[in-house]
């Protein structure tokens, strides 16, 4: 199979900037009093290209698979909780789904290789690529034709959704440990610095699953391409969220960031493309354990710290009001001139 990328335009108009700056500095307030808001509205209206940015049709989109390694005794809940959850999401009962019927925001779930047979329904596109992925701790998690192919269903769902505002969601019991692997891997930070509780394990189940995941790095130690990286240690729904990921900076979307999982599906993209980075907003900084560092390694400034370490999306969903908010500040927001309010001394 041969894999096509998405070209990614960089953003580096600082004509552009500088005019979206100009903007929010002539608002009725003093300079940066709105602090990471201001930001943010540069950055949403630089991705969209507009002076007047508005998000429509928001897309939450939950990737759902399950992973051979939970074997290994590495999760505190059993695989089928997978597919419990994704019945939970379509049922409108978890945190996200809750979430996402607040905000009128559109909530799909793929089914990108959950151990379950799911019967037809909408919000449900199924992009089955086997009952999860192998156990990364003694082989590879998935074939690279697999990973490929994970990867452009990513990029094909994208392009068949409306609005330019794409957020992303996951659910996969163990996926903390691919996300804990290809952070390792990716950045030769230790997998002790990079493994936490997932659902969470106490310290002594915490020192285990590090002790699996040091034996899946030693296995794979030889890998350097990253599809191959992916490939070996990544899971079904991280290989399509990259390829979704891609395709939305492609197509110059909004792209909403949650927790540890997504942010590991970055990562990996930014490996194929670096420019994805320009079209991401980080919702949230978690309580899983290495997600600081891999923010960190990303150059990222999430928009919120309250601990959470749910997963699914919940937390960019809680931050999905402040890209709102930031729009309408930039948009509504009275200038100095049209209110007739003095300006700051410049003395």
């Amino acid at each position: 199979m041969t894999l096509v990328i998405p070209g990614i335009a960089k953003l580096d108009d600082s004509i552009f900037v500088n005019q979206l700056t100009s903007k929010i500095n002539n608002k009725t307030k003093p300079l940066g009093s709105l602090g990471q808001l201001e930001t943010l509205a540069v950055k949403i209206g630089n991705i969209l290209g507009a002076i007047t940015p508005v998000l429509h049709n928001p897309q939450m989109v939950v990737f759902a698979a399950d992973h051979g390694i939970v074997k290994q005794g590495v999760s505190a809940f059993p695989s089928d909780v997978t597919w419990q959850m994704v019945e939970n999401f379509l049922a409108d009962g978890a945190a996200v789904s809750v979430l996402a019927r607040q905000h009128a925001v559109n909530l799909t779930v793929v089914d990108c290789g959950v151990n379950h047979e799911f019967f037809p329904r909408p919000r449900l596109i199924v992009k089955k690529l086997g009952n999860g992925t192998a156990d990364s701790s003694c082989g590879v998690a998935m074939s690279q034709d697999s990973c490929d192919q994970a990867i452009k269903n990513g990029i094909e769902i994208v392009r068949a959704l409306p609005g330019n505002a794409f957020i992303l969601g996951e659910m996969g019991i163990g996926n903390t440990s691919a996300a804990s692997l290809l952070f390792s891997k990716f950045t030769d930070i230790d997998i002790e610095l990079c493994t936490g509780a997932g659902t969470g394990l106490d310290s002594a189940a915490i020192t285990h699953k590090t002790n699996v995941l040091r034996q899946a790095l030693e296995f794979h130690r030889s890998l350097s391409r990253p599809a191959e990286i992916l490939a070996a240690m990544g899971g079904y729904e991280i290989a399509t969220m990259v390829g979704a990921l891609l395709e939305a900076a492609a197509s110059r979307r909004v792209i909403l960031v949650d927790g540890f999982i997504v942010s590991a599906a970055v990562l990996v993209a930014s490996k194929f493309e670096p420019s994805v980075l320009d079209y991401c907003v980080f919702s949230h900084r978690s309580g899983e354990r290495g997600h600081a560092l891999m923010l960190d390694y990303l150059g990222a400034s999430p928009l919120l710290d309250l601990g959470l370490r749910l997963g699914e999306g919940s937390g960019a969903m809680i931050a999905w009001p402040l890209l709102q908010s930031a729009c309408v500040i930039l948009n509504e927001m009275a200038s100095f001139e049209a209110a007739g309010v003095s300006r700051e001394s410049q003395a």
